[in-house]
């Protein structure tokens, strides 16, 4: 399987040469991003499956390219060396303040290609940023797609099953009794009689997800995902020995969940210090036992 988040477009420089984000229009970035999921479609086994993570972006005021000059506020951490980051706020087709539709642009690339597009999980982030804007609702979510390479995929829904609450325990065994309302409606043919044995502890995980942001700090990078967002990605689409691919390593989150679920794990990414300071960190996540 595969997971990962690659760099939104138009947020950041990571100051590396060949950088996915900073392409000069959309269209070119998702060419790029679908390059990459292309070999990833390549790697995969048959039945496997690739969880992605988006953010969405929004054109700009018209007024100008977004800059980040020499001097700035991360100079010390990626050492710009007179580095200029610009990317147009504005193109044909896209109007000034546009929301441009990333996510769902590049989802359906991918699904032109071959990849068969399953869900879009919500990530709800509980403590999301403020915004300064004014005019709009403050952006409190971002796509995880789920994509299979085939149309039978692997996909273990036991192992990120969530526990019933007792108050849906109890309306599902009112529902199942004979004095339920809905007993002699067309398409219900049988009622149980031993309802109130109904002993159904789990149900299928939903597809919007509330996650916290942080869940690990690490000085020189700004854009982590929180392990407890991608641990149900690799509980259900990998099995214990698998092995999970990253080609947009980061900070190592994806390596540090494979490795403490029993999981093999490859990382690929531009930065070498970003490499080392993941090394750092998953050689002591220690692998949990049954």
């Amino acid at each position: 399987m595969c997971v990962t988040s690659p760099p939104y477009y138009g947020l950041r420089d990571y100051g590396e040469s060949g950088q996915i984000g900073i392409e000069q229009t959309p269209d070119e970035y998702i060419a790029r991003l679908v390059k990459v999921f292309d070999e990833v479609y390549r790697v995969l086994k048959k039945d496997g499956t690739l969880w992605l993570n988006i953010g969405d972006s929004y054109a700009g005021s018209g007024k100008g390219p977004m800059t980040l000059t020499q001097g700035g506020k991360n100079e010390d951490v990626f050492n710009m060396q007179n580095r200029v980051y610009e990317v147009p706020k504005s193109w044909s087709g896209i109007k000034p303040k546009d929301l441009i539709g990333i996510p769902w642009m590049l989802a359906f690339a991918l699904r032109e290609r071959g990849w068969y597009l399953r869900s879009d999980i919500i990530w709800y982030k509980t403590n999301c940023l403020p915004e300064s804007a004014k005019d709009r609702p403050t952006k409190t979510y971002e796509h995880i797609f789920l994509l299979a390479k085939s149309r039978q995929y692997y996909f273990d829904y036991k192992a990120i099953q969530e526990p019933i609450k007792d108050v849906s325990r109890e309306r599902y065994k009112r529902g199942r009794s004979a004095n339920s309302k809905y007993v002699g409606q067309q398409g219900i043919t049988q009622v149980r009689e031993d309802f109130s044995d109904f002993d159904q502890q789990f149900r299928r995980k939903r597809d919007v997800w509330k996650v916290s942001t942080n869940t690990y700090k690490m000085d020189e990078h700004f854009a982590m995902f929180p392990e407890r967002l991608i641990e149900p990605c690799i509980l259900a689409g990998s099995k214990v020995g698998g092995i999970v691919l990253d080609p947009f390593f980061g900070s190592g989150t994806t390596g540090a969940v494979a490795k403490r679920f029993g999981r093999e794990f490859i990382g690929i990414d531009l930065n070498a210090r970003y490499l080392e300071k993941a090394k750092e960190r998953i050689d002591k996540v220690l692998t949990e036992t049954a």
